[in-house]
């Protein structure tokens, strides 16, 4: 990630709070921006739009529905043009790939240094994305014992969202 960042073990997570969406997505397409300018990346207009799209919405979306959005907005419809991106976006961090969902999000924090953990509603398909700490976890301490290396790790957690929960007690 960027060399200036930040302890974002502290904050909310992104997903379920009240927020200035517009301000969120145009963040996130700064912060993209910004990453792939200072590491040489190409940030093409396919991938920009990709991550557009991925940062609307705070549920994690499948390839193809990504696929049928970029074909709406003149992008081609071959399926690899998606999944290219996508894998753009999540190897340099921008996005993440739900496994539960087999669905890509945007990445809240992606000028961070950061382990996350996503909270993916099982009623409405939204996701929020916290931090985790990999480093102090069971996992880490069973794979030390083992001589084990960990690279990498995905921490899902399913439930009813704060919106879903409060329309059931309505």
């Amino acid at each position: 990630m960027t060399s200036g960042a930040q302890d974002i073990s502290a904050q909310s997570p992104i997903g379920f709070a009240k927020h200035d969406h517009a301000a969120c997505v145009e963040g996130g397409l700064s912060a993209a921006e910004t990453r792939c300018l200072d590491e040489g990346l190409r940030f093409t207009p396919v991938r920009r739009k990709v991550l557009e799209i991925l940062l609307q919405e705070h549920r994690a979306l499948g390839a193809y529905a990504v696929l049928d959005r970029l074909r709406d907005d003149g992008f081609g419809s071959q399926p690899p043009v998606a999944y290219r991106a996508l894998d753009f976006l999540v190897t340099h961090g921008l996005a993440h790939k739900i496994e539960r969902l087999n669905a890509f999000i945007a990445c809240a924090h992606p000028d961070e240094v950061h382990a996350p953990a996503f909270m993916i509603c099982r009623l409405c398909d939204s996701v929020a994305e916290a931090q985790s700490e990999p480093a102090r976890s069971a996992l880490a301490e069973a794979a030390k014992a083992t001589g084990f290396k960990v690279e990498r790790t995905v921490v899902e957690a399913e439930g009813v969202c704060p919106g879903c929960a409060q329309k059931a007690e309505a």
